[in-house]
Parts: structure tokens; sequence; C-alpha cells
């Protein structure tokens, strides 16, 4: 059975014929209504806003209206009922893992690029003085380089709109030569590496000193250190040193395939290990503070010494694996290399992309289009 039709819901122009007190003996009215019964009844009240709605114009008209206008040099960004003053910038209050990042300045971008490119200062060294991890502070290199290339070709850069960016997120400012400069990023940050991912339970007497030393012996199953060895290296940091004169000094266990190298510890495996050296010092003999400063220099020219050397040899033995023949009369010189087969020149099946022959006939990366022809990262 159809429902009934409800009376306030019924159309006024039909509404006297279903009325029951309309008698037979009445007259009915004519059928085509009058214009005022065809005219509908439009309402000129507001509709009624939602709660939320509602909420959230008294929230723009309250504490919204102070992020309307952008304040310069400013963030300005939304604040949850948890932040507090000083701590990290999460734009987004209900996403408490995405944090904003402070970006370097362009005072402190080209300041980089003067004491690599200018000053010849290496990457380590400039890394410590500014607090910017190496791996940036090539970036900056490679970033800058390929700016100033653009302007001297007469590019258009987007300057406006990078100073306008500047203005509204978090920036690491070039301190004054009289001041320190604010660390910008950690820079000795260390990855977990996977051979610590294990857990395992070694039994050790109390009587045995056991340092990290031992506990990365203990994860690469390499056998304990002799105790002659073992009184020279009155901490773990010490054997940095040992390591970056002679990397060749480190153990390998296993065979064949399954052949690593044993496991550092953290001192030694950090990007600056000479910093721990440094705290050391700086622990040990408070009141010399020009006296730490020099050792810590003279530690840092050393290792830059070290590297150097080992940066030389590895160009000597590649220039010498090349042999450069030039015909005479000709324009050209050809150097041809020997091509060696093995698992770091081929890979472990014989067909790595940098094997030789193996894109015989195929045009190289830098003739490409589209393709990355600067060098995506730094061998620090």
């Amino acid at each position: 059975m159809a429902p009934r039709i409800q009376t306030g819901r019924v159309s006024n122009t039909i509404l006297p014929y279903l009325s029951s007190s309309s008698s037979s003996s009445s007259s009915f009215s004519p059928l085509c209504p009058s214009s005022q019964s065809l005219s509908r009844q439009f309402s000129a009240t507001a509709a009624s806003q939602t709660k939320l709605r509602r909420q959230m114009f008294e929230w723009l008209n309250t504490e919204g209206a102070a992020y309307k206008h952008h304040i310069p040099n400013e963030t300005n960004y939304l604040k949850g009922p948890r932040d507090f003053e000083g701590g990290p910038a999460k734009p987004f209050p209900n996403n408490k893992n995405f944090i904003s990042e402070s970006v370097l300045s362009e005072d402190l971008r080209n300041k980089v690029y003067e004491l690599v490119v200018h000053q010849k200062k290496s990457i380590r060294a400039v890394s410590v003085q500014l607090g910017i991890d190496m791996r940036r502070v090539g970036a900056v290199v490679r970033l800058v380089e390929l700016e100033r290339r653009q302007q001297a070709q007469g590019k258009p850069m987007a300057k406006p709109y990078a100073r306008a960016v500047h203005e509204m997120i978090p920036v690491t400012q070039l301190a004054d030569p009289n001041e320190r400069q604010t660390y910008h990023e950690p820079i000795n940050d260390l990855p977990a590496h996977p051979t610590t991912g294990a857990q395992i339970f070694y039994p050790v007497p109390e009587s045995r000193s056991f340092t990290r030393v031992d506990a990365g012996r203990v994860f690469s199953a390499a056998p304990a250190v002799e105790h002659s060895r073992k009184d020279e290296l009155a901490h773990p940091s010490d054997l940095a040193d040992i390591v970056f004169e002679k990397p060749g000094s480190i153990e390998w266990v296993g065979k064949g395939d399954n052949a690593r190298q044993v496991l550092q510890p953290a001192d030694v495996r950090i990007p600056h290990p000479q910093l721990v050296q440094l705290d050391r010092d700086r622990a040990a003999f408070p009141t010399e503070r020009r006296a730490v400063g020099e050792r810590h220099a003279q530690r840092l020219e050393r290792q830059e010494k070290n590297e150097e050397k080992l940066r030389e040899k590895a160009r000597s033995l590649r220039e010498d694996s090349i042999k450069h023949v030039e015909p005479e009369g000709g324009r050209f010189d050809f150097r041809i290399k020997e091509a060696v087969f093995s698992e770091q020149t081929v890979g472990q099946d014989g067909r790595a992309p940098w094997a030789p022959g193996r894109r015989y006939g195929v045009p190289t990366n830098d003739r490409k289009r589209g393709t990355v022809k600067i060098p995506t990262r730094v061998e620090a």
C-alpha cells in the first residue's frame, strides 16, 4: 500500500481540492488556478551553517587573522597546542612527522664555493668549518658552478622567486667574521651497519676489557685482537689514525665471494673522526685551548696529506694502465686501455653496465638528451 501524502508536504495549489470541508453542494473552483497560486514562494532567510563551518569562520576572524599576511623573515607556520618556541618547525600540526628543515642562504652558498674553489680547501675541512654535511658541500659547489655558467651565457635567473621563498622558510645565515658559525646540520651522523642488526650473546670475563673494537670483530666473526696490539690502542679513536695512514691495514675475513672487511668501530667510520679526538683533548686539557687547536690543525693537515697521497697514487695507477698512441701527422691522441675482466670491471655475472663491450654501438649518456650530465655525488 502506498504511503499517505502528508498535509504539510502538499502544495498550496491542490490543497483546496483535498480538503474535507468542501461539500457536494459547493461549487468547485476553476481548474486554472490564479497566477498568485502558481508563483512559488522563495525564502530570503540565510541558510543555516554547519558547526564546522561556523568554527572555521570563528578561527579565521580570531586566531587565524595572524596568518593572513606574511611577515618577512619569519616562517609564520601554524602552531599546534603542543608546539613550543625554539622547537622544530612543523607547518602541519596534524602531521608531526613533517619538519621544515632549514636551507642555506645565498651568502653561505657563495662562501662554500669560495672556500672549495678559490681557497682550495678540502671538502672535509669546509664541512667542519661551516657545519655542513660533506655531501651537501659537494652539491653546493656543483650547483653554484652551474648557476654561474648559466649567468655567463646570459640566461635569466629566478632571483626574486628565491628571495621570496627564503623569507618564508627557515634559513641558515652566514655568521659575521668575529662570530661562530651556526651549524646547519649534524655532520657526524653514522648510518646503521647491516652487520650490527644481528643479536649476539658473547660472554666476556669481567677481567677483560671489551671495547667497540672488540664488538666490531665479534659482529664480523673475526678472532679477538692480540693483547700486544690491544695495549697500543688506549681508545678506539686511536685506530682512526692508523686506518687513514694505512687503509690496507684493515683485516679481511671469509673466503671468495663471502670475503669482507672487519667491521671498524664508529670512531673510525664516522665522516669526521678527528672531532672525537678534539673533544678528548678539550676534556683532558681544558685550560690549553691554543695547544688543543694546534694539535687539531696538525691532525687535519696530516689527514689531508694522506688523502692527497692516496688520490695521487690512484691517479698514477690509472694513467699507467692507459697507453697513449699519437700517429705522426695525426690530429688525434688515441688512449688504449687494457680490458681486465674481473668482478670489479665486469661485475659478478660479467654483464655490468660499466663492463667493456656492454654498450658497444650505443651512444653514451653524455650524448643523450634529458640525462643528468653533472656529477651526482662526491667521493669524500
